[in-house]
């Protein structure tokens, strides 16, 4: 059956560094050895974390990110991480008391840099061009080259310019690779609907302008707001294309009332719902990503739209399932209680019966597709 997880391992021990699965990482995962040998080679940003760490396991696809975007051939910096409870010797040495401890390492100084911000990609990079004394961040270019159509909003215009109004705006940072994809897209829309007056289509660049993004509270990029008179009416949740966005608009723009707007889910639903009668049978075959939710969730709440979507994204694959189970019905507490659902949502992935990950990344539609699709590589004889 192909390459064996012994012989895989056996691969990586002969390896000078243990990398991350290349579909999920480029993070660079140090030993000892490898450590000494390669620290000084290049300025390193280093995690050193413990599996079994809640806040870690936050972390990792923050970490993972920043990587898939810094680690390059060419990159005055490396982004890795040790693993304490295998790695000690190393860890004793850094004086690591706590998880996750991050650490900058310049090849120019003696002493590493102890990151001690908040743990998100805008504060991580920032961090990072203070401790280069350059921009090792840069805009994307082709972002430069289309910024023709949306309305360039900073923070000291941000303020002023949205208090009145209505504005779509995209709240990104340059380095992500969604946002990058996102960009010509997202400025084709803005000329379309330049002389529109019933919208303005505008951007944010959360690396510079944080003041603005922690104003609507952005975690991840990138993110899409209507907002009316200084106020987020709702976060955009559907797919990325030109028509699509043009159709949100439409409906936006068609006079109702969406500050009121209830979602409502079509009978239709592409999303499977599993009772603790029919569940076994609903994750038995191929991949099944299910989502374990309360109705009065707020976060559940948000994440609703986004899953329909998902659901509608796999509906024509016969080996891929979006599901979900009510976790406050009384029928289901025990299905809840036996899948060690512990808070609301849970997204779990089943496959062929058997629960083999847990999503605990970003909510966006992208991160969930990837998520799903990442896994889905795997089956055989399957295409996504």
């Amino acid at each position: 059956m192909g390459t064996t997880i012994v012989q895989l391992f056996a691969v990586l021990l002969l390896s000078n560094a243990v990398f991350c699965d290349e579909e999920e990482s480029k993070c660079v995962e140090y030993n000892t050895q490898t450590f000494a040998e390669n620290i000084n080679l290049n300025n390193h940003f280093v995690m050193f974390y413990a599996p079994w760490c809640s806040h870690c396991k936050r972390l990792h696809p923050t970490w993972d990110e920043l990587a898939e975007m810094l680690n390059t051939e060419e990159s005055r910096i490396t982004i890795a991480k040790v693993d304490c409870t295998v790695e000690t010797t190393i860890c004793s040495e850094q004086d690591i008391t706590g998880y996750p401890t991050l650490k900058y390492f310049s090849v120019d100084k003696l002493e590493p840099v102890k990151f001690k911000g908040t743990r998100d990609l805008p504060s991580l990079t920032n961090f990072l061009n203070e401790q280069l004394g350059s921009n090792l961040v840069k805009h994307d270019e082709e972002e430069a080259e289309v910024a023709k159509g949306a309305l360039v909003l900073t923070d000291d215009t941000f303020g002023p310019q949205l208090e009145s109004g209505t504005y779509f705006v995209k709240f990104y940072a340059p380095w992500c690779g969604h946002c990058q994809r996102l960009a010509p897209t997202w400025e084709t829309f803005a000329t379309k609907y330049k002389n529109n007056k019933g919208v303005t289509i505008a951007k944010v660049d959360c690396t510079t302008d944080r003041e603005a993004c922690n104003a609507y509270n952005i975690k991840s990029f990138p993110t899409l707001l209507w907002i009316k008179d200084g106020e987020m009416v709702e976060k955009y949740q559907g797919l990325r294309s030109l028509d699509d966005f043009s159709h949100y608009v439409e409906d936006r723009l068609g006079g109702a009332d969406y500050e009121k707007l209830e979602i409502v889910i079509p009978p239709s639903s592409p999303v499977v719902t599993l009772t603790s009668e029919n569940f076994d049978a609903g994750v038995s075959n191929g991949l099944t990503f299910v989502k374990f939710f309360a109705p009065w969730c707020g976060h559940c709440k948000g994440l609703a739209p986004t899953w329909e979507v998902l659901g509608k994204k796999f509906s024509s694959l016969k080996k891929v399932s979006i599901a979900k189970v009510d976790c406050t019905l009384e029928t289901n507490k025990q299905l809840c209680n036996d899948q060690e659902v512990d808070g609301f949502p849970t997204l779990l992935l089943y496959k062929d019966g058997e629960k083999i990950d847990e999503h605990t990344g970003s909510r966006s539609f992208e991160d969930l597709y990837d998520f799903v699709v990442s896994h889905g590589k795997r089956l055989e004889h399957d295409e996504l």
